[in-house]
């Protein structure tokens, strides 16, 4: 693209750092201290929780629309790349066996129902037989599922500005309210590259870098990784943190030439990973995404009619 014609201004001098510091509500009243962040954002009637269910049957049919429902808003992000790209979902009657994508077909084409279930050894147990998983897949999923048992759901693929970024082998910098989601411990990075994974080893390093509390991890000269308690957290976290490595790159680009960074300080940093990243608002900032994936495909993703019950909290 030709540069603009408007005449270039000299970078504004940074604010003095007694001026740059953002408020964060630390007042005895302040009222967010006696709500949860999903009540706290809601003004009037409070969003429902996470959906409970009378039966596995019932929470297995829930978990796999909603996973099809996020390859459907990944195609839509254009996170495709030829056979590359992953997630898997803990099952929740048999939490040692995890649902994956068949290899080999298109996100923008997945429903429920061609799910591949396997176990922690590699083993193709249930769902759609007529495909294999990917192999590189079920080595860093299988170890993530194994190192981390309060994730249910991890996401991988290699789209452009995660595989961008991971070039640096360097965090995501707070550098706006949304990266904050990754603040702290949230984030990590993988330094090493081996090539595609096909090593068990590689995936319990994989595991490991990701650490006790990671939700998202730049995995260098490779793409990205993210982690939840269900697909949706994770799903949701993926398709920031692939938008954040796009703004750094704005960021880095326009730092070259001169304009300096301001930073979010690390309490403000804090305040909103608080208030912002706990399992249900993170639930809740993908459905807008999965609502509309199903209305445009009058919900031919889901395993069964009103399966994917966005507005139910008991089924």
């Amino acid at each position: 693209m030709a540069p603009s014609a408007i005449p270039a201004q000299p970078p504004a001098a940074p604010l003095p750092a007694e001026k740059s510091k953002q408020l964060v509500p630390r007042s005895a009243n302040d009222q967010t201290k006696e709500k949860t962040p999903l009540q706290a954002i809601s003004q009037g009637v409070c969003l429902p929780g996470i959906p409970l269910f009378s039966s596995f049957d019932k929470q297995r049919a829930w978990i796999l629309s909603h996973m099809a429902g996020a390859f459907r808003v990944f195609s839509r992000h254009g996170l495709t790349e030829g056979m590359s790209g992953h997630i898997s979902v803990r099952d929740p009657e048999n939490p040692h066996t995890f649902w994956t994508n068949p290899l080999g077909k298109h996100f923008g084409l997945l429903k429920a129902s061609d799910m591949v279930l396997v176990d922690y050894d590699g083993n193709v147990v249930g769902g759609n037989t007529s495909r294999p998983a990917n192999a590189a897949g079920f080595l860093i999923h299988s170890a993530v599922h194994k190192a981390r048992p309060d994730v249910n759901a991890a996401c991988h693929c290699h789209g452009k500005a995660g595989k961008a970024w991971s070039a640096f082998a360097r965090p995501l910098e707070m550098l706006n309210q949304d990266v904050c989601y990754f603040y702290g411990d949230a984030q990590a990075v993988y330094e090493d590259f081996g090539g595609v994974v096909f090593s068990k080893e590689e995936g319990l390093r994989l595991a490991g870098a990701l650490g006790p509390k990671g939700k998202g991890m730049v995995l260098r000269n490779h793409g990205l990784l993210t982690v939840g308690g269900t697909v949706d957290e994770a799903a949701f976290l993926y398709t920031l943190m692939e938008r954040s490595c796009e703004v750094q790159l704005m960021v880095e680009a326009a730092a070259a030439n001169g304009v300096p960074k301001v930073y979010v300080d690390d309490a403000a940093a804090a305040y909103t990973f608080k208030m912002s990243s706990d399992a249900e608002s993170l639930y809740w900032e993908f459905q807008p995404d999965l609502e509309y994936e199903h209305a445009v495909s009058n919900g031919a993703f889901e395993l069964t009619p009103g399966a994917l019950g966005i507005w139910d909290s008991h089924q």
